[in-house]
């Protein structure tokens, strides 16, 4: 989907938001009889009203400001939903957005909420043709968006969609080496250094926890290491973003015991997407921040010489971890690329990863748990747009009682902590491999929807994308003040 501004006025199908009834007379030709119908409408709670002139359509939308900001910027982005399947049903090929009331965002936010719902994966359907949304571009009039604004919607929704496309993707195709090459595609794409370490490179290097989770596969791991550097950054040390990229997960031989847990598994690699997705639109956009990310990358099989529930592995930090369920295969391969991350001196690292059931359970595919060692302001700086974007934030303690818990008789920790706090516990286990600012998210219940919900599509949601996108803008607004 592309997004432009409108350079000549045109009479065809328009979208106008409007903040008060009294703004229906601003709508180009308006008739008495379709203010009536509109009127009535919003008298009977409808808040978005579809006027159908044969030639053309024009969609009517009466924001209701909500308590808060992000409250109404939400509603903004449902109602793009509404609008963008009311396009495709009627098969219109694009769109031009205007906007009457006195919030500035209205529009680029119902903006979003057409584009984030339009995404489609067709790649594996005989009949895609057919079922392709007609829907393809959207202008906005020339006082509606900031080229500027444009200019970021466009990249922040390709961005999206690369990420969704890459969690959407099965083993069939998209193994850890493939994941590299795709990773290398969009690098080329997009402007930023991509370096991919083979297994050779990675045995030389002793990255003991990647490699005990890939002895149960036929095929390579990878460690791919992403790098933008602007010609003035405003960090002195580069920010770090590390992505789960765990390509399929059986549970190894820790087998995944219940009714359809590994129908998903293909998405246990939505952190590596969102990493990936993110650096796209960190180069494109060509934030004045030095940002580097990592992708640790295998799937996890209980074939081969797997390892197995009692094994000692070596990790590469020389930390030695007692494996007690080889399905904590995550933080395994988190906890090398943590301590790779060290050679940077980085200002903050930020990890996102499908890492466990607990927090999922927790809170479902309403938000993000997160934890960390970074500065409060950092942190309350995420929360902030985590609320912006309506990809919130639950934070978890990280008190040293959680890290009683994967303390081993055997080996210096071990990758679980029991049966309580096991979203916390995940945490500590990778905490232990940190000696800088750090973050962890836990993306597990909101990476992947299994059924349509508002502007989020079956499959990958590249959910905390926006978010980070949106915290690291202002980060460097932030530090270049």
């Amino acid at each position: 989907m592309e997004f432009k501004i409108q350079q000549k006025p045109t009479k065809k199908h328009q979208v106008y938001i409007i903040d008060d009834v009294k703004k229906l007379a601003q709508v180009a030709g308006i008739s008495e009889d379709e203010a009536g119908f509109a009127r009535s409408s919003f008298e009977a709670e409808q808040n978005i009203v579809t006027l159908n002139r044969y030639s053309s359509f024009v969609f009517i939308y009466l924001l209701k400001n909500k308590k808060t900001d992000w409250q109404t910027r939400e509603a903004c982005r449902k109602a793009g939903v509404e609008i963008q399947a009311a396009c495709n049903k009627h098969k219109l090929d694009e769109i031009t957005i205007t906007n009457f009331t006195a919030q500035s965002f209205a529009a680029v936010g119902l903006a979003e909420g057409i584009a984030l719902s339009n995404y489609q994966f067709l790649k594996y359907r005989t009949e895609a043709k057919k079922v392709t949304n007609t829907l393809h571009t959207v202008y906005f009039t020339k006082d509606t968006a900031t080229a500027k604004e444009v200019a970021q919607i466009n990249i922040t929704i390709q961005a999206i969609y690369y990420a969704r496309t890459l969690v959407n993707e099965p083993l069939s195709y998209l193994t850890a080496d493939q994941l590299s090459k795709e990773i290398a595609l969009i690098g080329k794409e997009g402007g930023f250094k991509v370096t991919i370490l083979n297994k050779a490179r990675i045995v030389k290097e002793k990255m003991g926890g990647i490699l005990s989770v890939n002895r149960g596969s036929i095929d390579p791991p990878t460690f791919t290491i992403m790098e933008y550097v602007p010609r003035k950054a405003l960090n002195k040390k580069p920010i770090v973003l590390v992505g789960k990229g765990v390509v399929y997960d059986t549970g190894g031989v820790s087998l995944k015991p219940t009714l359809n847990s590994m129908d998903r598994m293909k998405s246990d690699m939505s952190g590596a997407a969102l990493v990936t997705g993110a650096m796209y639109a960190i180069s494109k956009m060509q934030l004045p921040l030095h940002v580097i990310a990592l992708v640790p990358a295998t799937d996890n099989r209980p074939g081969e010489n797997a390892y197995v529930p009692g094994d000692v592995v070596t990790m590469y930090s020389g930390a030695t971890v007692e494996v007690l369920n080889t399905d904590a295969e995550g933080r395994m391969l988190l906890g090398d690329a943590l301590h790779w991350a060290k050679r940077y001196k980085p200002e903050l690292v930020m990890d996102f990863a499908t890492l466990t059931g607990a927090a999922s359970a927790a809170v479902g595919d309403n938000g993000i748990v997160c934890m960390g060692t970074a500065a409060d302001d950092v942190k309350q700086s995420i929360k902030e747009s985590g609320f912006r974007q309506y990809e919130r934030m639950v934070e978890y303690p990280l008190w040293d009682e959680y890290g009683e818990q994967i303390k081993s008789d055997i080996a210096d920790i071990k990758n679980t902590g029991g049966a309580s706090g096991g979203a916390i516990t995940a945490g500590k286990f990778l905490e232990h491999f940190t000696d800088y600012p750090w973050m962890h998210f836990d993306i597990a219940g909101v990476s992947f929807a299994t059924s349509r919900k508002g502007y989020t599509p079956v499959g990958g949601t590249a959910y905390g994308m926006r978010m980070l996108l949106d915290f690291l803008i202002n980060y460097g607004i932030v530090n270049k003040a």
